[in-house]
C-alpha cells in the first residue's frame, strides 16, 4: 500500500529462503508463464500481513470469518462454489460467475517451489493467522463442487483477493 515493491521469487531457490526467512514475496509460474495472465499472482502468507499493507487504499484482505460469512451468505459450500466459481466469459471477454466473484481454479504453490492444483482449486489467503507457521485460507474445489475453511503453511503461495472497506 504504501509503494514498496514486493519481492518477486525468479527461482525455486528465492521461494524457499522467502518463506523461511518470513520475508513477503510473489512468484508466477515459469514453467507456464501464460498461466500469469489467466491467474495472477501467487503470494506468501508474509506478504498478506505485512504492515506496510498488500491491499490498495480502502481495500483489505478478508479475514478468515469474513470468508465464513461469503458461505453463509451463499448458504453452504456447494451453493457457494456454484455462486462464485468462474463461468464463462462476457461478450467483452470478462470473467462472469453468478456473483461477481468469479473465482478462478489458479491452483497453490507450495512452500518448496512446485505448483498443484492448478485448473481444478482455487485458494485464496485471509488476513487472520492461527499460529507461527499457518494461516487461515480459502478452498474452492472446482471438481467437487464445493468450498473449504483450511489452515496453510505461511511460505506457501497463494491467490488473494481484496474487499471493499
Amino acid at each position: 500500500r504504501n509503494g514498496d515493491s514486493i519481492p518477486e521469487a525468479r527461482t525455486q531457490e528465492e521461494w524457499i529462503r522467502f518463506g523461511s526467512e518470513g520475508t513477503p514475496a510473489f512468484l508466477t509460474d515459469k514453467v507456464k508463464p501464460e498461466n500469469e495472465r489467466k491467474y495472477g499472482k501467487f503470494y506468501n502468507w508474509h506478504a498478506v500481513n505485512d504492515p506496510r499493507g498488500l491491499a490498495p487504499k480502502g481495500w483489505h484482505v478478508p479475514s478468515g470469518e469474513e470468508w465464513s460469512q461469503l458461505t453463509k451468505y451463499f448458504g453452504g459450500e456447494v451453493a457457494t462454489a456454484l455462486s462464485i466459481r468462474a463461468m464463462g466469459f462476457d461478450e467483452d471477454g470478462q470473467i462472469t460467475s453468478e456473483s461477481g466473484f468469479s473465482g478462478l481454479p489458479a491452483g497453490f504453490c507450495a512452500g518448496d517451489g512446485k505448483f498443484y492444483g492448478t485448473g481444478t482449486n482455487g485458494y485464496w489467503w485471509s488476513a487472520t493467522e492461527e499460529n507461527t507457521s499457518m494461516a487461515y485460507a480459502y478452498l474452492l474445489n472446482y471438481l467437487h463442487c464445493n468450498t473449504y475453511h483450511l489452515n496453510y503453511h505461511k511460505a506457501a503461495g497463494l491467490s488473494v483477493r481484496c474487499i471493499k472497506d
